[in-house]
């Protein structure tokens, strides 16, 4: 078969999925949350941790959760700077060793994360955080939701309609 003959499938659309972290004190209370526009949801918390481990325990849930190429919609400079300017290559290429030449704070949640976005079609953006875009106002209100109550919560939402933090809940105490 020539190349003329062969038959060009397109890439499969990226799902969106927005993710957001928070924490009530730093360390303190926390909660993360994930959502795809009309879509899966879900949140989760921790009792003591911080808001940097919520916000990539939120990315690392999402990417988990969900199959096929993805586009990880986030406010976490944290989050986004790590793949953006490639901070990850620097921090295996000198054993998990920051720019200050600590340790990389976080690990436990880095490297898993790493390794996933390694063999997966997945892109980052940036998101102004309390901008007023809907979906990372969801995110928001379901991660300070989660982090307050220390129920995580899962759902799908209507169709024609984002998931919300007042409908379709079904929390579970997190063991």
């Amino acid at each position: 078969m020539s190349t003329q003959d062969a038959t060009v499938l397109p890439a499969p659309a990226a799902t969106v999925v927005y993710t957001d972290g928070a924490c009530a004190g730093n360390p303190g209370p926390g909660g993360w949350a994930w959502a795809v526009p009309q879509g899966r949801y879900a949140s989760g918390a921790a009792p003591q941790t911080t808001n940097q481990r919520m916000e990539i325990t939120a990315v690392l849930e999402a990417v988990t959760a969900l199959d096929g190429p993805l586009q990880v919609v986030s406010d976490s400079t944290y989050v986004i700077n790590c793949f953006g300017d490639r901070w990850w290559e620097a921090w295996l290429r000198k054993g998990w060793i920051n720019t200050q030449r600590k340790p990389v704070a976080n690990r436990d949640l880095w490297e898993p994360l790493i390794e996933i976005v390694r063999c997966r079609a997945i892109v980052f953006r940036w998101v102004k955080g309390h901008s007023g875009d809907p979906m990372n106002d969801l995110v928001d209100q379901l991660a300070v939701e989660a982090g307050r109550t220390q129920r995580e919560q899962q759902g799908v939402a209507p169709d024609g309609m984002s998931p919300s933090p007042r409908r379709h809940r079904a929390p579970s105490a997190k063991r």
